[in-house]
């Protein structure tokens, strides 16, 4: 491999190739241990600051060593940032010729077979005439389209329920049975993939189609010299929802729909079938109507104390046993038939493994309930074992790479969860100045968070912050109900004051559309939850301050973390300090990354949580966040921002 000092040198390739780009030593080091790392076949986890520029860092090692390259990353924001812009900048800087895909998840791309039998019309109740226009728009659209992918169609929204109709999942892809199996674009999609040296994905579809070989898409890994992991936090949740197992009553009610329709196309005298049909739903939707709540997760305790759930998921076996049999003696009279007897064994059997499933150590049941269905979930206490025979199935390169994978440096929380006891590590803190740049302010006298008046006095501690800002922030939140709670007390306390900040709530458009309205206003206060803490890139003045309510501690009654420190504290060990803390100062960093994303960026960040100060694990927390200045008094924040609009007059 050539010398990577002629790539990122101040007078290198990129820097004569690349406008604006500027060489950093981090990246160089960055850069030399990730070639290492391929030249080996070894396992690097690499923590690298904002600004230290690991993307390239990560790139030109992995182009320049030939081979198939799998870049998986953590939001879509990032895989469209790879593949349109990233890998095509570096290919064209080393004058390597390699080819690239990006490969999504199928229910992104056009199903042939489902549009034409949403197009028949028949057992299929439309909404609204908007759904018929947009069922005609994608009509055109796959018959013009080379790849099916529904983000090329910018006319139907991404959330139009017309979507569901016309695409495929797992469950009712018909495979080579289909008769427009050859037109596939999904199929065609992951043949390019096959074919390409770097194929870009999301951790969700890794998970899903490569390491459980999944939909016949596992010549990808074995075939590849490289994984990369980009946005690596990420991946111990992801791979815990996809070592486990999981059905849904929503995975019924569309099996229901489907075998509606195949029914009334391919066998009108069969006339047992829809009441068998029918009853089937209304059993699914009656057993998640014995949940009232909404948007809660419930461990196996708690369920079992509800009187009427059993009878209801009994209930539920029973009809879905009796529609199993009736699609099995009609399923060699239609393929569609045959593919929701397939289904419908397959959850019928899944249903039955949740309810059976022996009490141990290694799995933990628990039931998700959102607004219109219910999930059953058996989900790994531990996934490094299970990832770790990935890691050992045949040499490669593995990569993993973020800015928060550590605590004071620390890899251990995570290599541990990962299963990655052999692995690398290595940190590289950001270029940024951050003691120039920046303000930690954690404001005195505010009470504990579980206190009953927690957030009216966050809310009043942060407006006299906000007033020196001058707006220009995002109001970060630990819940969907203190995100709420602030969002009715800021504008009570804007329209009193008369402050005229834009006051942008999440969930009130995309995240996307969101951004762009905070950037364009340049004084708006945006108020988010999870959706905010992470992936959300906002350079210059529009954003100089960033609240976080309180220490992002997960809930203690979740019942995977529950039954996470249950069993690591039976083993004698400290669940809050391996655990709990390690996740808590990882998804503090995300939040607080947000704040300075450029070298000439300047902001305060507002903790209001006292424990950072008040309780023995304070210090641990601080002092893994970036170098700022620490103050606990209005005043240092008041002339910060005073000398910040000092310097823009100038």
């Amino acid at each position: 491999m050539s010398s990577l000092d002629s790539f990122f040198s101040a007078d290198g390739i990129l820097s004569r190739y690349i406008p604006g780009y500027r060489a950093r030593s981090q990246q160089l080091e960055m850069a030399q241990v990730i070639a290492d790392t391929i030249a080996n076949n070894g396992v690097l986890v690499a923590e690298a600051g904002t600004g230290t520029g690991k993307t390239f860092a990560y790139l030109v090692p992995a182009l320049l060593a030939g081979g198939k390259v799998i870049l998986s990353t953590g939001t879509k924001t990032l895989q469209d940032q790879l593949f349109n812009r990233d890998v095509p900048t570096i290919r064209a800087a080393l004058k390597v010729p390699v080819t690239i895909t990006l490969l999504k998840g199928r229910a992104n791309y056009i199903c042939h077979y489902h549009l034409k039998k949403t197009q028949s019309d028949e057992g299929i109740s439309f909404n609204s005439r908007e759904e018929i226009k947009f069922l005609k728009l994608i009509e055109i659209y796959a018959r013009r389209s080379k790849t099916g992918d529904k983000s090329g169609l910018h006319k139907v929204p991404e959330n139009a329920v017309i979507w569901q109709q016309v695409t495929s999942t797992r469950e009712n892809c018909l495979g080579s049975d289909c008769p427009d199996y050859k037109q596939c674009f999904v199929m065609e999609a992951r043949k390019k993939a096959l074919s390409s040296d770097i194929v870009v994905v999301n951790h969700h579809l890794f998970f899903a189609d490569v390491m459980l070989r999944d939909e016949g898409v596992s010549e990808l890994l074995p075939s590849c010299n490289t994984v990369i992991f980009d946005e690596a936090h990420q991946l111990p949740e992801t791979a815990s929802l996809f070592f486990g197992e999981t059905v849904s009553t929503s995975q019924l009610l569309v099996l229901a729909r489907d075998a509606t329709i195949e029914a009334i196309q391919h066998i009108k005298d069969f006339t047992e079938l829809p009441e068998a049909i029918a009853s089937m739903e209304k059993a699914a939707r009656d057993l998640r109507l014995t949940i009232p709540e909404e948007h809660t997760r419930l461990p196996l305790n708690l369920v079992k104390q509800n009187p009427t759930f059993y009878p209801a998921l009994n209930l539920l076996l029973d009809k879905i046993t009796v529609l199993t049999g009736m699609l099995e003696s009609q399923a060699g009279r239609a393929e569609g038939i045959e593919n929701c007897w397939q289904r419908a064994t397959e959850l019928l059997s899944r249903i039955k493994h949740w309810v059976n499933q022996d009490e141990t150590d290694e799995f933990v049941r628990w039931v998700e309930v959102f607004s219109h269905t219910l999930q059953l979930n058996a989900t790994p206490l531990s996934i490094a074992e299970i990832f770790n025979k990935q890691l050992n199935a045949m040499p490669r390169a593995w990569i993993f790479t973020s800015a928060t994978l550590s605590v004071k440096n620390d890899f251990s929380h995570y290599c541990h969860e990962m299963g990655l006891a052999t692995a690398q590590t290595a940190c590289w803190d950001s270029p940024f100045d951050f003691s120039k740049q920046s303000l930690l302010y954690v404001p005195s006298g505010l009470p504990e968070p579980n206190t009953r008046h927690y957030i009216e006095c966050v809310v009043n501690a942060a407006l006299p912050v906000l007033r020196a800002s001058q707006g220009r922030a995002f109001f970060l939140c630990t819940s969907l109900r203190a995100m709420q709670q602030i969002h009715e007390l800021l504008l009570a306390a804007f329209e009193h004051e008369q402050l005229d900040y834009p006051l942008l709530l999440q969930g009130q458009g995309s995240r996307s559309d969101m951004l762009e309205k905070f950037r364009n206003t340049g004084n708006a206060v945006l108020i988010g939850s999870q959706s905010f803490w992470e992936g959300v890139d906002v350079k210059g003045e529009a954003l100089s301050l960033v609240i976080i309510d309180k220490l992002p501690f997960a809930p203690p009654d979740d019942p995977v973390l529950s039954a996470r420190i249950d069993k690591i504290n039976k083993e004698g060990r400290n669940a809050f300090m391996e655990y709990q803390l390690p996740r808590t100062v990882i998804n503090l960093k995300q939040g607080a990354g947000r704040l300075i994303r450029d070298e000439n960026d300047r902001g305060v960040l507002m903790i209001c949580d006292p424990r950072i100060i008040t309780k023995s694990y304070g210090r641990r927390i601080w002092q893994s966040l970036p170098p700022m200045k620490r103050t606990r008094q209005l005043l240092e924040v008041e002339k910060f921002f005073l000398e910040d609009n000092t310097d823009q007059k100038i």
